[in-house]
């Protein structure tokens, strides 16, 4: 199976989760990063860095492109959303000239997975204000 095949075999197997600021735990809690992660430590065994606590301001206060720059150095870039496939991490920015602070998974159909606030992990149409709020598009590397 390919990798992002798998990648959207195991988000589907999230669903349901509750969200939880800076959780990471499939049926426990998780949050957008939290999910990415745990996908992350299914696939691989381990997580490529340790990340720093944050709190649910963290974009608005630093204004870095954390977000981003993690993607840039463990996945692979998608150039545009032509090129986008099942099991491919979306990137959001929530506003124009602000931090990029919201992931999720592409699961095709015009359907993405992610963790919703004061929800849980679940499917939410990618409706053109989700689509426009794209900042990047990456593709998790090859299982070896």
């Amino acid at each position: 199976m390919q990798t992002g095949q798998r990648v959207l075999r195991l988000a589907e197997g999230w669903i349901g989760t509750p969200y939880r600021h800076q959780g990471s735990e499939k049926g426990v809690g998780a949050d957008c990063l939290g999910l990415v992660r745990g996908l992350w430590r299914e696939l691989y065994g381990c997580e490529p860095e340790a990340v720093p606590a944050y709190g649910p301001d963290w974009a608005e206060r630093s204004g870095e492109e954390r977000l981003l720059d993690a993607a840039g150095r463990h996945f692979l870039p998608v150039p545009g959303f032509g090129g986008v496939e099942p099991g491919d991490v979306l990137v959001f920015r929530f506003r124009a000239h602000h931090a990029a602070k919201h992931l999720g998974i592409w699961a095709g159909d015009g359907v993405f997975i992610h963790a919703y606030e004061q929800a849980a992990v679940t499917r939410s149409a990618l409706v053109p204000p989700w689509k426009r709020r794209i900042a990047g598009i990456f593709r998790f590397p090859e299982v070896e």
